[in-house]
Order: structure tokens, then sequence, then C-alpha cells
């Protein structure tokens, strides 16, 4: 007669934790729980409640704490799962060896060519590392349950894909400044503190192409319905902004006398051709090669070239909330 009253305890328990053994799961479900103003004796405020789900819930400072639980419990993991450590020693690591083989000239013109070098390095490296990071936000914590738990909750699905971005940026924007931080430390012992500006600017532009790649690998995240597809167009997105979009670009210049507005258009497309831009104006050179050389010196602004790539962050972002309503969990 024991097992009757078992298994009434057991199955519950194991409806309400699919959430896929993460530890700071159910501290998610329970801060984001706890914060909303559901009277369980009444009726008409349950409905009250379930109705205000659906449209604003509990005003800005109730969204605000939403994303902040979310993105705090994604850094979590990420943090956990050494996502954080492995990035940052890819950075160091390949940064290091390039501080090796680059070059030691002192003055200014060997610190722009170390940064050159850099920004040719980061263009492949940090976009790369964007979307292995950003790949799985919403289909791989889909199957591992865990989505379906906190869209139970009464918040809205934007606020989680949000929370998501901001946790993940997080870890890969510390990495980023402190996985090349080391070659900056390196480039100032070379060249002096006279070098810093051009290495300031050029962290800086890293750190806005990764979180760019980060907010397309969300998008893709949103729409595949399985990780492999998500992997898979990852790796597309990769190819073609990396390697594809330029050569296409640079085929047409050299076949068209295009207009400054057409080429300008070009580099605003591509958030890596924006980042070499960006990068290599502010050392005033144009090392680099291929469509970035051609273009270092355009009529580009740096503010036109910090808002695309702003733009790149927030628009793919804006996409995914929107997308993710109509995901069936």
């Amino acid at each position: 007669m024991s097992d009757p009253t078992d298994r009434p305890v057991e199955e519950p328990e194991g409806e309400t934790r699919p959430d896929g053994g993460h530890p700071d799961a159910a501290a998610t479900v329970g801060a984001l729980d706890g914060g909303t103003d559901v009277d369980t004796g009444e009726s008409g405020a349950t409905a009250t409640a379930e109705a205000a789900e659906t449209e604003t819930s509990e005003g800005t400072r109730g969204t605000l704490r939403h994303v902040f639980v979310v993105a705090v419990t994604e850094y979590r993991l990420a943090v956990r799962s050494r996502w954080a450590l492995a990035l940052t020693g890819l950075f160091v690591f390949f940064g290091a060896v390039l501080m090796t083989f680059s070059g030691s000239a002192v003055g200014p013109a060997g610190a722009e060519r170390v940064v050159a070098s850099l920004t040719s390095l980061a263009a492949y490296l940090v976009p790369l590392a964007a979307l292995a990071l950003g790949y799985d936000a919403i289909v791989g914590r889909e199957d591992e349950g865990w989505l379906a738990v906190v869209f139970s909750l009464p918040v809205r699905r934007s606020e989680v894909v949000a929370g998501t971005y901001l946790g993940r940026l997080a870890v890969l924007a510390g990495a980023t400044v402190l996985g090349f931080a080391f070659s900056g430390a390196l480039i100032v012992r070379e060249f002096g503190v006279g070098a810093l500006p051009g290495f300031l600017g050029f962290l800086g532009g890293a750190v806005a192409v990764g979180a760019a790649f980060l907010a397309v690998a969300l998008l893709l995240s949103t729409v595949a319905r399985e990780k492999t597809h998500a992997l898979g167009a990852a790796l597309l997105v990769w190819v073609w902004f990396v390697l594809g979009h330029d050569l296409l670009a640079l085929g047409i210049v050299a076949a068209a006398d295009l207009p400054d507005a057409a080429l300008s258009a070009l580099v605003l497309s591509n958030p890596v051709s924006a980042f070499r831009v960006l990068a290599l104006s502010g050392l005033g050179t144009t090392a680099g090669g291929g469509f970035t050389a051609v273009l270092a010196g355009s009529g580009l602004s740096t503010v036109a070239l910090a808002a695309s790539l702003v733009a790149w962050c927030v628009i793919p972002v804006a996409l995914a909330a929107r997308l993710v309503r109509r995901r069936r969990l």
C-alpha cells in the first residue's frame, strides 16, 4: 500500500522540474514567480493577472527586473559551463601568438601594424566565438526544458529573449576585454602609452562586432527548430559575412565605378566590414588589405560606423523578441 501513496508525490515533482538539471533554474523560477502580485485566494485577481500577462504585466520596473533575473541566470550558466574561461583563453592565446610573430618595430608605425594585425585576427575570431556562444540560446534551452518553465510564468517572452542576450553578451564582452587586454599590455610595454588610444578603439570595436554577431545568433536560435539547424545557419552566416561579402564587394568595386553612397552601403551592410573600417580609420592606416583597405579612407564617419554596429545589435534582438511569441513549446 506504500506505492499508491508515493506516486502522487513523485509525478508532480517530475513535472515541475523540466529544467535540464540546471542548478540555477529553480532560483530563476522563484525569482520570476515571486515578483508577481497574484492573489491565489481570489479568482478575479487571478483572471486579471492572466490578462495582464499577455499585455504589459508589471510595467517598466517589473520588465527590468525580469530581464535582469534572466540575464544573471544566463551569465551564471555560461560561467559554470566554462564558456567564459574558454573564450578568454582563446583570445589570449591567439593574441599572444600574433604579438610574437607580428614584428617588433618600435614607434607609432610599428604599433599601428600590430593593432591592424589584431583587427584582422578579431574579424575572424570574435564573430565565430559569438555565433558559437549564441546559436543555442533559445532552441538549446527549449531542448533542455528550461525554456518551457520560464515561459509558463507571468513573464513576457520578449523579456526572456532580452535577458538571454544581455547575459551572454556580458560573458562575451568580458572574455573579449580580458583576452585582448593581455595583447594590449604587451603593446604598451613595447611601444609605450602612445599606442593605447588606437588599441582601445580596436577593443571597443571588437566588443561591438561580437555583440552584433551574438544578436544574429540569437535570431537564428529563435527561428531554428533544432540545434543542428541553428548551428548550420550560424556557420553559413560566418562564412558569408567574414569571407563571402568582402570578396563579392571587392569584385563589384573593381568592376564598376560606384558612387560613395553605394560604397558606404556595402560597408554598413556587413558588421565585420564596419568594424574593420572603424578600427583602421582610428589608426590612420589602410593596412589590412582587400575591401577594407579600399574603403578605410572613405567618407564614413566614426558615428555612422558605430551606429551601424548598434543597429546590427538592436534589430536582430527585436526581431527575435517578436518571433519568439509564435514559437510553440
